[in-house]
């Protein structure tokens, strides 16, 4: 041990073993605090860091650089609108008078949809992705094209399951969508000062479902930030409706608004509404989901009735 090795010579002259113990006992005695020190220091600097870290954690979210959170999970927002300059994206595209974006910006809303039918479409979501789900964490649930996810592929669910679909959803089921649907539409007309008849549902419009499962495909890496106009050309608006509590059914999975040094989150709240224009003034992302699972909606507008779908139908 240390202390043996740091005594006294063994072969001292003139020293006798009372001697030798009472010139160690002083050396004994200091060895092991001098030998705590520099290992106190250590923990000490250790647990610096790390609450260091967790402050800069909590501060900048999940490392996104994230310094302002729009909508917390806990407040329930009447509606909240942030206008933003809009991009030249739409120059490129045909403009539609009345529709096409001339004023850009972002909003939120708990007041469109209640949570008790959030809580309703999310079962809607649940029965059909009951049906297949990506092998990585993020699976999709198309009620208009019939796409799903499936494995590392994709099916289509009306032709694959056929007469069995009507054993999975009913009437009741696709007229609560039909009428989300329409009462997001007029949310965003009303933000944004246009008729909502100008506004023609398109695709993609679908369910998500995002875990913690490590991607197997290009398509279960959703948290690439991207602008839907640029990805799909037909968005002028898009909208999410949120089926579960970021906090309470999963962790991460925050909505992203990238700006240069001042990102802006959006939590998401089984019921909120977050909507804004599709163009490149709204970049963004959402965050990898950490534990739990994360239920939404997407539902895409345009201004081009050439680029319009109809709501799905069970029959």
């Amino acid at each position: 041990m240390a202390p043996q090795r740091r005594g006294a010579p063994r072969n001292a002259e003139g020293s006798g073993p009372a001697e030798r113990r009472r010139l160690s006992s002083p050396r004994k005695d200091r060895v092991p605090g001098e030998a705590q020190k520099p290992w106190l220091k250590a923990v000490g600097l250790g647990v610096s860091l790390m609450l260091a870290a967790l402050l800069l954690y909590n501060s900048l979210g999940t490392g996104d650089g994230v310094t302002e959170v729009l909508a917390f999970r806990g407040e329930v927002l009447s509606g909240r609108f942030i206008e933003v300059p809009c991009s030249d994206d739409y120059n490129g595209h045909r403009r539609f008078e009345g529709c096409t974006p001339r004023k850009c910006g972002r909003g939120i809303t708990d007041a469109v949809i209640s949570r008790e039918e959030a809580e309703r479409i999310r079962r809607v979501a649940e029965k059909g992705l009951s049906l297949g789900g990506s092998d990585g964490g993020a699976s999709i649930l198309d009620l208009h094209s019939g796409a799903l996810s499936f494995g590392k592929h994709f099916v289509n669910l009306y032709r694959y399951f056929g007469d069995k679909i009507q054993n999975i959803f009913s009437e009741e089921d696709f007229q609560l969508y039909r009428d989300v649907r329409q009462r997001v539409q007029l949310s965003i007309a009303n933000a944004f000062g246009i008729q909502a008849s100008s506004l023609h549902l398109t695709r993609p419009t679908f369910f998500s479902r995002i875990n913690s499962t490590e991607a197997r495909t290009a398509h279960d890496e959703y948290w690439h930030a991207h602008v839907d106009k640029v990805t799909y050309g037909s968005f002028d608006y898009t909208s999410l409706l949120y089926l579960s509590d970021y906090l309470e059914d999963f962790g991460g999975g925050r909505f992203v608004f990238m700006e240069e040094g001042a990102n802006k989150t959006v939590e998401p709240r089984a019921g909120r509404v977050s909507f804004f224009t599709s163009g490149s003034e709204n970049l963004h992302r959402v965050e990898k989901v950490s534990w739990g699972t994360r239920y939404a909606i997407t539902i895409a507008f345009t201004c081009n009735p050439d680029h319009s779908i109809e709501d799905p139908a069970l029959t």
